[in-house]
């Protein structure tokens, strides 16, 4: 799929816990183009023209899915950027989106019991699958989800409306954090395991899954910050 620019308004903003940010952005250049589990790149500079040099910008994973006729991202406030994101935008807000990029759920992978564990805001490009349609082509998904406390599971009403499938959440002040070990061993080497959150989360998860057997095409991750 082709990357294009849009120009998109701000039409939503949410705030539903301190440092955590819901937006929504309607398209002012035709319908927004993109597959489950996709990323964009958010430019906020109000004198781009969107002809000239891509100014600064940031990825997000689109939590929406592609049949809705508005993108959502939710992100943390950590950094300069999201930092001047929520100082500087407002409803009605202008802003440029560069879409689509990554293959999260494009390549190849087994739909049967795939297994699917995000920790955090990780979870906002499974939700782009998880409410499309193509989420009916997997049999036996199982997903598995980690939060610091259920105040931080900000998504609780869109996991409600997720059929067809096992969930299991782990809060990390009450139980720990996500077990790999645990999820391995309900699953086993006969699953493809999709992995999204933290970069130092990844990178222990995926080691983890490695050598207790799993190929490297077996363990797919979200990590393209």
């Amino acid at each position: 799929m082709q990357v294009k620019k849009y120009r998109s308004e701000l039409v939503s903003i949410q705030n539903p816990l301190a440092g955590i940010i819901r937006l929504e952005f309607k398209s002012l250049d035709g319908k927004f183009r993109y597959h489950p589990g996709q990323f964009l790149h958010i430019a906020i500079d109000p004198d781009y023209d969107g002809i000239g040099q891509w100014p600064e910008s940031r990825c997000f994973s689109m939590q929406s899915n592609p049949d809705e006729e508005n993108i959502g991202i939710t992100f943390a406030v950590k950094g300069r950027f999201t930092q001047l994101m929520k100082d500087n935008l407002k409803l009605g807000s202008e802003v440029w989106l560069k879409l689509p990029y990554g293959d999260l759920f494009t390549q190849h992978h087994n739909k049967v019991n795939t297994v699917f564990i995000a920790g955090g805001t990780g979870i906002t490009p499974f939700l782009s699958l998880f409410t499309h349609d193509s989420f009916r082509k997997y049999t036996n998904p199982r997903i598995y989800l980690g939060f610091r406390s259920k105040a931080f599971n900000i998504y609780v009403e869109e996991l409600r409306n997720v059929k067809r499938c096992e969930q299991k959440i782990f809060y990390q002040n009450d139980e720990g954090p996500i077990d790999i070990n645990q999820i391995f061993s309900e699953n086993g080497t006969g699953s493809d395991y999709f992995i999204s959150g933290p970069p130092l989360m990844i990178k222990n998860f995926k080691q983890s899954l490695s050598e207790s057997g799993l190929s490297a095409s077996q363990i797919l991750t979200d990590d393209w910050e």
